[in-house]
């Protein structure tokens, strides 16, 4: 059982930057590959960027690559996702979920948090 906390979303204006934090507990938390997604208003949850357990691997998705980064520091059981020249079409509750593989598929992380809510405004 792995249990996620987001912090760090706000408003920022459109071009700014934030980075979010997402802290996971349990025995094994940093053994699983972890996922950002985000949910933007009347939207689907989607993938945004994924992390392979020991940081070595990461891919995103086409809308955010070159602007975001995802990272890990697994002594402080912490994924962090920096995101830069935010655009308004970036407004959503961004989550972070665990998997025991690297996935894309919301589906397939059976852990998730209760998200944190980043709002660039034009």
């Amino acid at each position: 059982q792995v249990q996620l906390v987001e912090s760090g979303g706000g408003l920022v204006q459109a071009g700014g930057s934030l980075r979010l934090s997402c802290a996971a507990s349990g025995r094994t938390a940093s053994s699983y590959a972890m996922g950002w997604f985000r949910q933007g208003p009347g939207k689907e949850r989607e993938f945004v960027a994924g992390i392979s357990w020991r940081g070595g691997v990461t891919f995103y998705a086409d809308s955010v690559k070159g602007r975001f980064t995802i990272s890990r520091d697994n002594a402080e059981n912490t994924v962090y996702l920096r995101m830069n020249s935010l655009k308004p079409e970036d407004t959503a509750v961004y989550y972070c979920a665990a998997s025991l593989a690297l996935r894309v598929g919301v589906q397939e992380y059976p852990y998730w948090g209760q998200g944190t809510q980043v709002t660039v405004s034009s």
